[in-house]
Protein backbone atom coordinates (compact mmCIF):
# COMPACT_ATOMS: atom_id res chain seq x y z
CA UNK A 1 0.00 0.00 0.00
CA UNK A 2 2.77 2.41 0.91
CA UNK A 3 4.59 1.81 -2.36
CA UNK A 4 1.37 2.35 -4.31
CA UNK A 5 0.66 5.60 -2.49
CA UNK A 6 4.23 6.64 -3.12
CA UNK A 7 3.90 6.03 -6.85
CA UNK A 8 0.73 8.13 -6.96
CA UNK A 9 2.08 10.94 -4.79
CA UNK A 10 1.70 14.40 -6.28
CA UNK A 11 5.37 15.31 -5.89
CA UNK A 12 8.39 13.38 -7.26
CA UNK A 13 9.29 10.59 -7.14
CA UNK A 14 5.50 10.07 -7.31
CA UNK A 15 3.69 10.48 -10.62
CA UNK A 16 0.36 11.82 -9.36
CA UNK A 17 1.20 15.36 -10.42
CA UNK A 18 2.03 14.19 -13.93
CA UNK A 19 -1.32 12.40 -14.17
CA UNK A 20 -3.15 15.54 -13.04
CA UNK A 21 -1.36 17.64 -15.66
CA UNK A 22 -2.41 15.10 -18.28
CA UNK A 23 -5.96 15.14 -16.93
CA UNK A 24 -6.07 18.94 -17.21
CA UNK A 25 -4.91 18.76 -20.83
CA UNK A 26 -7.54 16.10 -21.58
CA UNK A 27 -10.32 18.19 -20.05
CA UNK A 28 -9.23 21.31 -21.94
CA UNK A 29 -9.41 19.45 -25.23
CA UNK A 30 -12.67 17.67 -24.37
CA UNK A 31 -14.45 20.91 -23.39
CA UNK A 32 -13.12 22.82 -26.38
CA UNK A 33 -13.98 20.04 -28.82
CA UNK A 34 -17.45 19.59 -27.33
CA UNK A 35 -18.24 23.31 -27.62
CA UNK A 36 -16.84 23.49 -31.17
CA UNK A 37 -18.79 20.36 -32.07
CA UNK A 38 -22.00 21.94 -30.74
CA UNK A 39 -21.47 25.05 -32.87
CA UNK A 40 -20.75 22.95 -35.96
CA UNK A 41 -23.66 20.66 -35.16
CA UNK A 42 -26.16 23.49 -34.70
CA UNK A 43 -25.12 25.09 -37.99
CA UNK A 44 -25.11 21.70 -39.70
CA UNK A 45 -28.54 20.77 -38.36
CA UNK A 46 -30.11 23.99 -39.60
CA UNK A 47 -28.28 23.58 -42.90
CA UNK A 48 -29.63 20.07 -43.38
CA UNK A 49 -33.18 21.13 -42.59
CA UNK A 50 -33.43 24.56 -44.19
CA UNK A 51 -30.43 24.75 -46.55
CA UNK A 52 -30.42 24.38 -50.31
CA UNK A 53 -29.67 21.14 -52.17
CA UNK A 54 -25.93 21.82 -52.51
CA UNK A 55 -25.50 22.64 -48.81
CA UNK A 56 -27.53 19.60 -47.77
CA UNK A 57 -25.46 17.33 -50.02
CA UNK A 58 -22.18 18.74 -48.65
CA UNK A 59 -23.35 18.24 -45.07
CA UNK A 60 -24.50 14.72 -45.89
CA UNK A 61 -21.04 13.88 -47.24
CA UNK A 62 -19.41 15.38 -44.13
CA UNK A 63 -21.54 13.51 -41.62
CA UNK A 64 -21.39 10.24 -43.56
CA UNK A 65 -17.60 10.27 -43.92
CA UNK A 66 -16.92 11.19 -40.31
CA UNK A 67 -19.32 8.57 -38.95
CA UNK A 68 -18.10 5.89 -41.36
CA UNK A 69 -14.35 6.16 -40.82
CA UNK A 70 -12.66 4.86 -37.65
CA UNK A 71 -11.97 7.73 -35.26
CA UNK A 72 -8.28 6.91 -35.00
CA UNK A 73 -7.91 7.20 -38.79
CA UNK A 74 -9.83 10.48 -38.75
CA UNK A 75 -7.69 11.88 -35.97
CA UNK A 76 -4.48 11.04 -37.84
CA UNK A 77 -5.82 12.55 -41.07
CA UNK A 78 -7.21 15.67 -39.46
CA UNK A 79 -4.38 16.21 -37.00
CA UNK A 80 -1.77 16.38 -39.74
CA UNK A 81 -4.07 17.49 -42.56
CA UNK A 82 -5.71 20.45 -40.79
CA UNK A 83 -2.44 21.83 -39.45
CA UNK A 84 -0.83 21.49 -42.88
CA UNK A 85 -3.84 23.13 -44.58
CA UNK A 86 -3.75 26.09 -42.20
CA UNK A 87 -0.06 26.59 -42.85
CA UNK A 88 -0.56 26.31 -46.60
CA UNK A 89 -3.22 29.04 -46.41
CA UNK A 90 -0.89 31.24 -44.36
CA UNK A 91 1.94 30.75 -46.84
CA UNK A 92 -0.40 31.60 -49.73
CA UNK A 93 -1.24 34.85 -47.93
CA UNK A 94 2.49 35.64 -47.53
CA UNK A 95 2.51 34.84 -43.81
CA UNK A 96 4.98 32.55 -42.14
CA UNK A 97 4.22 29.04 -40.99
CA UNK A 98 2.47 28.86 -37.65
CA UNK A 99 3.23 26.32 -34.97
CA UNK A 100 -0.15 25.15 -33.72
CA UNK A 101 -0.21 24.02 -30.12
CA UNK A 102 -1.26 20.48 -29.29
CA UNK A 103 -4.33 21.72 -27.38
CA UNK A 104 -5.59 23.82 -30.30
CA UNK A 105 -4.94 21.04 -32.80
CA UNK A 106 -6.67 18.51 -30.55
CA UNK A 107 -9.72 20.77 -30.17
CA UNK A 108 -9.95 21.32 -33.92
CA UNK A 109 -9.60 17.63 -34.73
CA UNK A 110 -12.05 16.30 -32.16
CA UNK A 111 -14.37 19.26 -32.75
CA UNK A 112 -14.76 18.28 -36.40
CA UNK A 113 -15.51 14.70 -35.36
CA UNK A 114 -17.96 15.81 -32.67
CA UNK A 115 -19.66 18.18 -35.09
CA UNK A 116 -20.76 15.38 -37.41
CA UNK A 117 -22.50 13.49 -34.62
CA UNK A 118 -23.91 16.67 -33.07
CA UNK A 119 -25.40 17.61 -36.46
CA UNK A 120 -27.53 14.46 -36.53
CA UNK A 121 -28.50 14.69 -32.85
CA UNK A 122 -29.59 18.32 -33.13
CA UNK A 123 -31.29 17.77 -36.48
CA UNK A 124 -33.47 15.06 -34.98
CA UNK A 125 -34.24 17.23 -31.94
CA UNK A 126 -35.18 20.24 -34.09
CA UNK A 127 -37.47 18.13 -36.25
CA UNK A 128 -39.16 16.83 -33.09
CA UNK A 129 -40.25 20.34 -32.07
CA UNK A 130 -44.05 20.55 -32.49
CA UNK A 131 -44.61 22.35 -35.81
CA UNK A 132 -47.67 24.11 -34.42
CA UNK A 133 -45.48 26.22 -32.13
CA UNK A 134 -43.33 27.39 -35.04
CA UNK A 135 -46.36 28.08 -37.25
CA UNK A 136 -47.96 30.14 -34.46
CA UNK A 137 -44.77 32.17 -34.08
CA UNK A 138 -44.63 32.81 -37.85
CA UNK A 139 -48.29 33.85 -37.82
CA UNK A 140 -47.40 36.44 -35.17
CA UNK A 141 -44.71 37.83 -37.47
CA UNK A 142 -41.77 36.59 -35.41
CA UNK A 143 -38.51 36.58 -37.46
CA UNK A 144 -36.64 33.31 -38.03
CA UNK A 145 -33.76 34.19 -35.70
CA UNK A 146 -36.16 34.98 -32.87
CA UNK A 147 -38.12 31.79 -33.50
CA UNK A 148 -34.90 29.81 -33.16
CA UNK A 149 -33.87 31.66 -29.99
CA UNK A 150 -37.24 31.70 -28.26
CA UNK A 151 -38.91 28.48 -29.43
CA UNK A 152 -36.84 25.98 -31.40
CA UNK A 153 -33.63 25.86 -29.38
CA UNK A 154 -35.24 25.90 -25.87
CA UNK A 155 -37.76 23.22 -26.91
CA UNK A 156 -35.31 20.91 -28.61
CA UNK A 157 -32.72 21.23 -25.83
CA UNK A 158 -34.44 18.72 -23.57
CA UNK A 159 -34.72 16.28 -26.46
CA UNK A 160 -31.07 16.64 -27.43
CA UNK A 161 -29.40 16.50 -24.02
CA UNK A 162 -29.32 12.66 -23.69
CA UNK A 163 -27.52 12.39 -27.02
CA UNK A 164 -25.24 15.33 -26.22
CA UNK A 165 -24.40 13.71 -22.89
CA UNK A 166 -23.13 10.66 -24.77
CA UNK A 167 -21.15 12.92 -27.10
CA UNK A 168 -19.46 14.58 -24.13
CA UNK A 169 -18.45 11.22 -22.68
CA UNK A 170 -17.11 10.21 -26.09
CA UNK A 171 -15.11 13.46 -26.21
CA UNK A 172 -13.48 12.75 -22.85
CA UNK A 173 -12.45 9.28 -24.01
CA UNK A 174 -11.41 10.31 -27.52
CA UNK A 175 -8.72 12.56 -26.06
CA UNK A 176 -6.86 9.32 -25.31
CA UNK A 177 -6.51 8.75 -29.06
CA UNK A 178 -4.37 11.89 -29.29
CA UNK A 179 -1.63 9.97 -27.50
CA UNK A 180 -0.92 8.31 -30.85
CA UNK A 181 0.34 11.66 -32.21
CA UNK A 182 2.40 12.32 -29.10
CA UNK A 183 0.13 14.78 -27.30
CA UNK A 184 0.68 14.57 -23.56
CA UNK A 185 -2.82 13.99 -22.22
CA UNK A 186 -3.90 11.61 -19.44
CA UNK A 187 -3.40 8.35 -21.34
CA UNK A 188 0.10 9.25 -22.56
CA UNK A 189 1.06 10.50 -19.10
CA UNK A 190 -0.20 7.22 -17.64
CA UNK A 191 1.78 5.19 -20.17
CA UNK A 192 4.95 7.18 -19.44
CA UNK A 193 4.55 6.64 -15.71
CA UNK A 194 3.85 2.92 -16.18
CA UNK A 195 6.79 2.41 -18.53
CA UNK A 196 9.16 4.20 -16.17
CA UNK A 197 8.10 2.46 -12.97
CA UNK A 198 6.88 -0.83 -14.50
CA UNK A 199 3.80 -0.50 -12.27
CA UNK A 200 1.42 -0.94 -15.19
CA UNK A 201 -1.53 -2.22 -13.20
CA UNK A 202 -1.31 0.61 -10.64
CA UNK A 203 -1.22 3.45 -13.13
CA UNK A 204 -3.74 2.15 -15.64
CA UNK A 205 -6.10 1.32 -12.79
CA UNK A 206 -5.66 4.90 -11.54
CA UNK A 207 -6.37 6.27 -15.03
CA UNK A 208 -9.45 4.07 -15.29
CA UNK A 209 -10.69 5.38 -11.94
CA UNK A 210 -10.21 8.96 -13.14
CA UNK A 211 -12.18 8.33 -16.34
CA UNK A 212 -14.90 6.58 -14.32
CA UNK A 213 -15.15 9.55 -11.94
CA UNK A 214 -15.48 11.93 -14.90
CA UNK A 215 -18.22 9.73 -16.36
CA UNK A 216 -20.19 9.57 -13.10
CA UNK A 217 -19.96 13.33 -12.47
CA UNK A 218 -20.85 14.09 -16.09
CA UNK A 219 -23.87 11.78 -16.05
CA UNK A 220 -25.11 13.43 -12.86
CA UNK A 221 -24.57 16.91 -14.29
CA UNK A 222 -26.34 16.19 -17.58
CA UNK A 223 -29.24 14.56 -15.72
CA UNK A 224 -29.74 17.77 -13.74
CA UNK A 225 -29.42 19.81 -16.94
CA UNK A 226 -32.04 17.67 -18.65
CA UNK A 227 -34.46 18.12 -15.74
CA UNK A 228 -33.93 21.87 -15.97
CA UNK A 229 -34.47 21.89 -19.74
CA UNK A 230 -37.68 19.86 -19.37
CA UNK A 231 -39.05 21.88 -16.47
CA UNK A 232 -41.90 23.22 -18.62
CA UNK A 233 -42.91 19.85 -20.04
CA UNK A 234 -46.28 18.41 -18.98
CA UNK A 235 -46.00 15.70 -16.29
CA UNK A 236 -45.78 12.16 -17.58
CA UNK A 237 -48.58 9.72 -16.92
CA UNK A 238 -48.07 6.89 -14.45
CA UNK A 239 -45.96 4.12 -15.87
CA UNK A 240 -44.22 6.49 -18.30
CA UNK A 241 -47.07 6.23 -20.87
Amino acid sequence: MESTLGLLALSPPGWGGTLLVGLWASLQIAVGAFVLGLLIGLAGAYGKIYGGPVLRDCLAVYTTLVRALPELVLILLLYFGLTDLLNQVLLALDYGRMQISGVVAGILVLGVVQGAYATEILRGAIQAVPPGQIEAAKAMGMPAAKIARRITIPTMLGLAIPGLSNLWLIATKDTALLAIVGFSELTLATRQAANTTKAFFTFFLAAGAIYLAISILSTWGFARLERWARRGDPPRAAGGR
